[in-house]
């Protein structure tokens, strides 16, 4: 069980600590045209994050997949400037943006599960089972990520609901946010050898 807790706030600070800042920003991205009743619809876009996420570490743990750190890192915040981009196209929340949304979802923690891989796979690579750690890491980050959604939501909520500042205005500046401080990540970050 010590190994289940280990990962697990492995999984935690993945998401929740101050190094973690691009994973909040694309949760950030991922969540903006969501509102606090579209709650099951973002637990399972997270849900989907994480399964890209995890398979990427499986893949990468078992060396079946290795791609360059610093063109990972340069994808991560490309991913963020996408999703975000993608919230500006659409004049109004529809049900093509959320399958949209699944997609990207799944197909970016894939690119994001690659950049914690090199860090991961080691540690994973020595357990004798893996499937404890990898379930600890998962539910962690799972657990993370529920988090910052739901501080996302509520917040939300109230500038939507309460304050009543249209919906729009909300969708495009959290966008907005993401987009220009991932933005500046690429930039910072492209392997330019």
């Amino acid at each position: 069980m010590n190994d289940f807790a280990f990962y697990f706030d492995l999984g935690w600070q993945h998401i929740i600590s101050t190094d973690a800042l691009d994973h909040q920003l694309f949760i950030l991205a991922l969540s903006a045209i969501y509102l606090a009743n579209d709650w099951k619809k973002v637990l399972i876009l997270v849900t989907a994050f994480t399964v890209g996420h995890s398979l990427t570490l499986l893949l990468s743990t078992y060396n079946i997949i290795t791609v360059s750190s610093a063109w990972v890192e340069f994808l991560i915040p490309l991913t963020i400037v996408i999703t975000a981009a993608l919230n500006f196209l659409s004049s109004k929340i529809d049900r093509g943006q959320h399958r949209l949304q699944y997609v990207l979802a799944a197909g970016f923690g894939l690119i994001h599960g690659l950049g914690f891989a090199n860090t991961i796979r080691f540690m994973l690579a020595d357990a004798q089972n893996i499937t404890v750690p990898l379930l600890g890491f998962n539910l962690g980050l799972e657990a993370g990520q529920v988090l910052v959604v739901a501080c996302i939501l509520l917040l939300g909520y109230v500038v939507v609901n309460r304050l009543k500042l249209p919906r729009i205005w909300w969708v495009r500046s959290l966008s907005a946010v993401a987009l220009v401080v991932s933005a500046v990540i690429c930039t910072q970050r492209f392997p330019y050898n």
